[in-house]
């Protein structure tokens, strides 16, 4: 399986978003032939803005993002793994992950667990709890030879979370992100290698990159593919674009065989 990770850099336009993100994925399998795609956490719209926010959530299934995904999956025949965008349920509003098969289907839909309500080194204050709501749910699919776990960004720091989307049978976890610049550059590649390496999984990690909500906000990028060994094996390069990489889910089960830690564990 070849994936291809899209890093862009939402801005508060959902259309423009939208249309970015379109334009990036049909290059990404022009170029690479990918037969899995995946957008980073937020690709509809990022802000700071509440009422921003509100105006762009969208009830699914239906609304522009939802059609996008599952339009441009069924018309090249791939997996969409959809980031992340602001769902709204009722009064509530979630981040939450969309995934569509070859045939345009529904695969999944994840809603982001742990909010990221945090102070970063250099005092910039986020709180997500201020506009969503949780989710509870664990959530794997099928796509090919993957069988697939979700997570978004923050989830990132709990590795219970990723331990147990292994337990469900995930031999690939996407991390869709618009990890902080402050926390990035200490933390990103270091965590996405130790989630890869604990679990045995290929992570994929596609990020926002470069600044947003009037330059007071910067994304720290870096898209990659970590795989069960923990060998980063795709990067991307600073700026929007996209990286790729070619999964071997041989190699995954030998790395599983040779070190069998899920049958070694007493907890």
């Amino acid at each position: 399986m070849k994936i291809s990770l899209i890093q862009i850099n939402s801005q508060a336009d959902k259309a423009d978003n939208i249309a970015a993100a379109r334009d990036l994925m049909e290059r990404a399998i022009t170029a690479d032939g990918a037969d899995m795609l995946a957008l980073p956490e937020m690709f509809t719209h990022l802000s700071e803005s509440r009422e921003g926010r509100q105006e762009a959530a969208e009830e699914i299934p239906g609304g522009a993002a939802y059609g996008m995904l599952q339009e441009t999956a069924a018309r090249h025949k791939v997996t969409i793994h959809g980031g992340s965008i602001l769902e709204r349920d009722g009064d509530a509003i979630y981040n939450t992950t969309i995934a569509f098969g070859p045939d345009g289907n529904e695969l999944a839909r994840y809603r982001k667990i742990h909010l990221f309500d945090v102070t970063t080194p250099d005092g910039k204050e986020y709180r997500e709890s201020a506009t969503f709501s949780r989710g509870k749910d664990i959530v794997t699919y099928p796509a090919g030879a993957a069988v697939v776990g979700c997570s978004i960004c923050y989830d990132l720091r709990f590795p219970e979370l990723y331990q147990a989307l292994a337990h469900k049978g995930a031999n690939l976890i996407l991390v869709p992100a618009a990890f902080t610049l402050m926390t990035g550059k200490d933390h990103w590649e270091a965590l996405l290698r130790a989630r890869a390496i604990e679990t045995q999984c290929y992570v994929a990690a596609p990020g926002q990159t470069g600044s947003y909500a009037k330059g007071t906000r910067v994304s720290y990028g870096h898209s990659l593919v970590v795989d069960p060994w923990g060998h980063v094996i795709a990067q991307a390069s600073d700026g929007v674009g996209f990286t790729s990489a070619q999964l071997d889910f041989n190699y995954l089960a030998d790395v599983r065989s040779r070190f069998p830690i899920q049958s070694h564990k007493v907890l």
